[in-house]
């Protein structure tokens, strides 16, 4: 699946945003778009008409950050969004995409997991949602029915986004699935947009949108999000009922890389999560972590 230009970006965003919303008055006039028309889009920007023509299509080259900046502003784009955009601009007009070899965790990633012990659950998690390791209460709180050695292997590392949309037992575990699988989708655009040449994700997307109807319909939507703090409201096969806060702690030295924590959102979540941390405990030596180290981070 080819990934999303600037020009597709900038029709979503444009069919988004009405006269209203920027202060023009229609005069009841029928309009055939739903939102504004390139020339009105261009006309508040401070572009020519022309110029944003081909910026839509592709086909007027780079576009300045005055520009981008302008046209974000109209837009009403978020600082999340707008970098998003600025990501898309400097793609080239053609670009070639790569296989790149498999993610491995930072030798010190896999320390700082390996600090939180077993009572913190946590999951270090690659560029397109795979997981790259675990500690046993991350695996049993998010992934219990896999086995727990499968981000050992490249070739069975589960897939957080194909999980949350393939596989009916996640889609069940999780309470706010609806909310969840927005930010999914919106955070998988932001890292398509970060790297648009990286052929597994390509092939990522293009899976989803094949087989899930409910993620080619928030595809489609064009949002973008980053996915760094938030509540998952869990209805855990083993312990019930639990809401976790979530956090992501970005890793200096492997940027794609992110170590997502879950900590209790109130009490009864607490004592489950104690519970659930007593469930796995005696399977192994105490604060084990299942995932590979590499010598330095992935490119």
């Amino acid at each position: 699946m080819e990934l999303e230009g600037l020009g597709a970006y900038l029709r979503s965003r444009r069919g988004r945003v009405t006269p209203a919303d920027v202060g023009l008055r229609t005069y009841g006039t029928a309009r055939r778009v739903p939102g504004l028309r390139r020339e009105e889009l261009a006309q508040l920007a401070g572009v020519s008409v022309g110029y944003y023509t081909r910026l839509e299509q592709g086909q007027a080259g780079t576009a300045s950050p005055q520009v981008l900046g302008a046209l974000a502003n109209v837009l009403g784009l978020d600082p999340v969004e707008t970098a998003h955009l600025h990501n898309l601009a400097r793609q080239p007009a053609t670009s070639r995409l790569v296989r790149p070899r498999p993610e491995r965790p930072h030798p010190r990633v896999l320390s700082l997991l390996a600090s939180l012990g077993d009572r913190t659950p946590a999951v270090v998690l690659g560029r397109r949602g795979d997981v790259l390791a675990w500690n046993r209460t991350g695996h049993a709180l998010v992934a219990e029915h896999i086995d727990v050695e499968a981000p050992h292997d490249p070739a069975r590392r589960p897939s957080i986004p194909r999980m949350f949309f393939l596989d009916s037992r996640t889609r069940d575990l999780h309470r706010n699935w609806t909310e969840l699988a927005r930010i999914h989708v919106a955070y998988l655009r932001l890292t398509a947009g970060r790297h648009p040449t990286d052929a597994r994700l390509a092939e990522l997307i293009g899976e989803l949108a094949m087989h899930s109807r409910d993620f080619a319909r928030l595809w489609a939507g064009g949002d973008v999000a980053d996915c760094t703090v938030g509540t998952m409201h869990l209805r855990h096969p083993t312990v019930g009922d639990v809401s976790v806060d979530y956090q992501v702690w970005l890793q200096p030295e492997s940027p794609d890389h992110r170590l997502e924590v879950y900590t209790p959102d109130d009490a009864a979540s607490a004592d489950a999560l104690h519970l659930l941390s007593h469930h796995v405990a005696g399977q192994q030596e105490p604060g084990a972590v299942r995932g590979e180290a590499a010598p330095g981070p992935d490119r």
